[in-house]
């Protein structure tokens, strides 16, 4: 004997299809016309705060905009803890922009459903490609992103730390690793 789906839910997951909740208006973001919210989830220190995931970034509390999947480096999950370490540009290079970690920010969240594994696979998606180089003094990592919404890539770097950055030496071969390996991925 079969046992059928008691309720429209249930039918969804028997399909594989899983029905998104909404975040109640007074947590919803403002969203761009073609963006829409992929999980959500209400924060342990505020309730009337949440965490806002959408197909362009995520919304964290006390920052007034979304934070798109390219601006960040790392993404953890421990406990019913979300740490988000942003990116920001620090300088610029000849087709590539320099980045260093911004201040992370660390969420409680109360029921994170898919929170965490939407934040982790969205920004995994976003790396195109990525490889440690060692340079003159010391070494960088080259990264292309993919910036929702935009084709191509966007190319960054991130200097280890103790690498001279003002360094000419390390400049030049930053800029001739970063076009070989743009030239390469074309």
């Amino acid at each position: 004997m079969a046992c059928e789906p008691a309720n429209e839910r249930q039918v969804g997951e028997l399909f594989g299809l899983k029905r998104r909740r909404r975040p109640p208006a007074a947590l919803r973001p403002k969203l761009d016309r073609d963006e829409r919210v992929i999980a959500w989830a209400r924060t342990v220190e505020d309730v009337a705060a949440a965490v806002v995931v959408t197909t362009r970034g995520v919304f964290l509390p006390g920052r007034g905009e979304r934070l798109g999947w390219h601006q960040i480096h790392k993404a953890t999950w421990a406990g019913s803890r979300l740490t988000v370490v942003p990116s920001v540009p620090v300088a610029g290079g000849d087709g590539y922009t320099v980045m260093a970690d911004d201040t992370p920010v660390v969420v409680g969240l109360t029921n994170p459903d898919d929170v965490p594994v939407e934040v982790r696979r969205r920004v995994t998606r976003s790396v195109a490609y990525t490889a440690h180089h060692d340079l003159p003094t010391g070494g960088v990592r080259v990264v292309a992103r993919r910036v929702p919404g935009v084709n191509g890539v966007h190319w960054h770097v991130r200097y280890d730390d103790g690498t001279n950055t003002a360094d000419p030496e390390v400049v030049a071969a930053t800029a001739e690793l970063v076009a070989e390996v743009a030239a390469d991925s074309e």
